[in-house]
């Protein structure tokens, strides 16, 4: 079987063509970076507008890289949920038209579940139980896999997501859009102990996540309130640097520590993550050291695996097409779907 993956959930046009032994034949992603940059985050209207412009494109693209032709493709998986409503019914639109046009089946995807998939079509040895970890600019997820389409949410972020963070603090620094892989960079040039800044909730029992009160309190140390204060020059002339480094290590101790805990209180031993945000160089060596140190199995995708692909789509579309058949031709989207 040849399927087709569409993925159009926020800012990247994507489409794949995958085999059914989970060979990746194509992956093209179109980012929207350089539309969006210009206004610090992603504008919903003109995200949808540019997924309609180029999504027949980039689906010819995927389909003449793979060396078959549209007439071969045997199933089309498609994003329909989480993500930005009118991101969302672009894709399903256009795979609707195309399937209906094919006479092929059509299947809907969850996209945040997509992410924790792509660890199992890179690693064929992986099997579940695991615990998964979905960090991304809209989500940031802790789970329970007991298989794929088993899910229990043991805990998510209250506030900001981990993305959107590391958005937020690159936009106050005036380091640009989008502020992960800005961070990710700048912060090898400093020291993640420069600041203390708060690891909030680590010590409570539960696995949700809190990141709005570390973003308020870089505020605080960019203008020298309360405990940032230059009272006694505790952080008097701080770099930019050291300021990023030191933020970017609050929020992975925060993610870290939760997710060990749930490992060593579920008695899970295999980790996964999946998401954006996994792709940050400090957080798969600081997940790997610990893991290791601890005697448990982390997996991580590969860098074009973490970002929002079309691959993962329809890796994860076969799955769900041979347990549950084809989703019907009214399947919609829902931008809040969850897994549980």
């Amino acid at each position: 079987m040849n399927i087709l993956g569409i993925e159009t959930s926020c800012d990247e046009t994507a489409a794949s063509i995958v085999l059914e032994n989970g060979e990746i034949l194509s992956n093209i992603v179109l980012s929207q970076v350089d539309l969006h940059k210009v206004f610090g985050g992603v504008i919903p209207e003109l995200a949808s507008r540019k997924h309609l412009e180029a999504l027949h494109g980039i689906t010819k693209e995927a389909v003449f890289k793979a060396g078959i032709k549209l007439e071969d493709i045997d199933l089309i998986a498609v994003t329909s949920g989480p993500g930005l409503i009118g991101a969302l019914l672009t894709g399903i639109s256009y795979a609707k038209g195309l399937a209906y046009a094919l006479k092929k089946p059509i299947v809907g995807v969850n996209h945040i579940e997509a992410h924790l998939y792509a660890n199992f079509m890179e690693n064929k040895e992986l099997t579940a139980p695991c615990i998964g970890l979905v960090i991304s600019g809209g989500h940031t997820t802790l789970l329970r896999i007991d298989n794929i389409g088993s899910y229990k949410v043991l805990g998510q972020t209250l506030d900001d997501a981990a993305g959107e963070a590391f958005d937020k603090v690159a936009k106050l620094l005036g380091l640009g859009y989008p502020g992960g892989p800005i961070i990710d960079k700048l912060s090898r040039e400093g020291n993640p102990k420069a600041v203390r800044f708060p690891r909030a909730m680590v010590r409570q029992e539960n696995y949700n996540f809190s990141l709005s009160g570390l973003k308020t309190s870089v505020v605080y140390c960019v203008r020298g309130f309360g405990q940032y204060s230059k009272k006694g020059g505790k952080y008097k002339n701080i770099s930019t640097p050291d300021l990023v480094a030191s933020f970017q290590e609050a929020v992975i101790d925060q993610l870290l520590k939760k997710t060990l805990r749930a490992s060593e209180e579920t008695g899970i031993t295999t980790i996964v993550l999946g998401g954006g945000v996994a792709r940050n160089s400090r957080l798969r060596h600081l997940f790997g050291e610990h893991c290791a140190k601890k005697g448990l199995k982390i997996y991580l995708p590969s860098p074009i695996m973490c970002t929002d692909n079309a691959a993962m789509i329809a890796g994860l579309g076969l799955v769900k097409y041979r347990k549950h058949g084809p989703s019907p031709m009214s399947l919609d989207a829902d931008p809040r779907m969850g897994l549980e």
